[in-house]
């Protein structure tokens, strides 16, 4: 906001900036919101908490786990238990992450949550790369497509955190979220078209399963990002800045 300098008695050159010099783009300083005006919070925890007793309860214990043939490779076990460990750590790490009142009220709390996220990321789809052989071969390309850029996109956003690049720190992890969610919707995709009236094809259903859902999540993320071009995203400890084209 300038002043009126015909009213204030002030010279125009000192209210106004010199000319040719670019001005700081303006940040709106926003209020953070109570925790419980967030309505999409307690049901994504909701939601994640029911998906991890529903799809790691099976595999305990070894006996009774589910898992595909692994002749040759004993340390399948050993290594599904470390990637079903490091990526419960990242899911619940992911919604606290993406939950803005407290990354702007408690951004120590933003930050630790953020190195357990990564460390589960990098961990899991490390393992996840190793295990998907052994998966069954529908699905297998659009999985390991998947769990790739899960790992790429985490990589990324913290390149660009040690850098200060906060815009893409915040774009890069948004796409990370997109991808760790992808698990949900593989587990209700499957469960949906195997009560379906009429029948799938259980090649259909698992590619399905495999695709739809992280590609789904990362249109629905660039939408949002879109969205909130420009707007101060409280990012912790730091002067959010505007996302550069």
């Amino acid at each position: 906001m300038t002043l009126d300098t015909d009213k204030a008695g002030v010279p125009t050159g000192l209210a106004d900036p010199p000319a040719g010099r670019p001005q700081a783009p303006a940040v709106t300083s926003r209020t953070p919101k109570s925790w419980w005006r967030r309505p999409w919070i307690i049901p994504l925890m909701a939601i994640v908490a029911i998906y991890l007793v529903y799809q790691v309860s099976p595999y305990v214990p070894e006996s009774k786990a589910p898992v595909p043939p692994h002749d040759g490779f004993p340390a399948y076990y050993p290594l599904l238990v470390v990637h079903m460990v490091a990526g419960t750590l990242a899911i619940v790490a992911a919604c606290f992450q993406v939950w803005p009142w407290l990354r702007k009220r408690h951004p120590a709390i933003h930050r630790a949550s953020g190195r357990v996220y990564v460390l589960g990321a990098v961990v899991g789809g490390i393992i996840g790369l190793i295990l998907v052989r052994f998966a069954p071969a529908v699905g297998q390309i659009g999985v390991s497509a998947a769990t790739t850029l899960w790992i790429v996109f985490t990589v990324t956003a913290v390149v660009y955190a040690r850098k200060r690049r906060y815009d893409l720190h915040r774009r890069f992890m948004l796409y990370s979220f997109a991808i760790i969610m992808n698990n949900i919707w593989g587990v209700l995709i499957v469960n949906v078209l195997m009560r379906m009236p009429f029948e799938v094809g259980f090649t259909y259903m698992l590619e399905a399963a495999r695709w739809t859902g992280w590609i789904f999540n990362l249109i629905l993320v660039q939408w949002w990002l879109y969205h909130t071009e420009g707007r101060d995203v409280g990012l912790p400890g730091r002067r959010a800045e505007r996302v550069r084209a």
